[in-house]
């Protein structure tokens, strides 16, 4: 039986959901696990609770708040068990029209997630094609998780979809690659 993976994600605007959407696509065609898509609001955080493997979504909004959903929910979250749980989480964002808070919501949840006993998986390195001032989600020059811009780079969220979801996989250690090309 293939792991479940389970994305939790909130959307306002449609750019999380398509996000959660394509992640769920790729993961499932590698074969490396089964994925939940479950809007945060849909269940509440307790959820969380249940699944090894975990992606979340959430856009940052205005001047780095969190997407409705999860400012919902995020309270809540102090009473969450994340013990030993892998967490990997992307955000979408308007690196132009807020270049001084562009995908806070990773540094957010990432380090709520690791407060509350997460493992915290995916940082994505922070190259050339993005152009921000300041995100309370970098440490040390790389993404706490995967950025996105909707806005003003969609042509390159697909790619970079890809790119990040085997790194979060081989992260997690469900998908070895050395293993893929040995069996081919």
């Amino acid at each position: 039986m293939a792991p479940k993976i389970g994305l939790f994600f909130g959307s306002s605007t449609g750019a999380g959901e398509r996000v959660a959407g394509l992640i769920k696509q790729i993961v499932e065609q590698i074969g490396a696990a089964e994925v939940d898509v479950i809007v945060i609001t849909s269940e509440g955080p307790k959820a969380l609770e249940g699944y090894e493997y975990q992606i979340w979504g959430c856009s940052t909004w205005n001047i780095g708040e969190l997407q409705d959903d999860w400012a919902i929910r995020y309270p809540e979250l102090d009473s969450v068990n994340l013990k030993g749980k892998k967490i990997a989480i992307y955000g979408p964002g308007d690196q132009f029209g807020y270049s001084n808070s562009y995908a806070d919501a990773l540094g957010i949840l990432m380090d709520k997630a690791v407060q509350q006993g997460a493992e915290p998986m995916g940082f994505w390195p922070i190259d050339d094609s993005y152009e921000f001032e300041y995100s309370r989600g970098v440490v040390e020059n790389t993404f706490m998780g995967l950025a996105v811009d909707e806005d003003n780079q969609r042509e390159k969220t697909e790619q970079r979809v890809v790119d990040w979801v085997y790194w979060v996989l081989e992260d997690m250690g469900l998908y070895d690659p050395a293993a893929v090309e040995a069996a081919e």
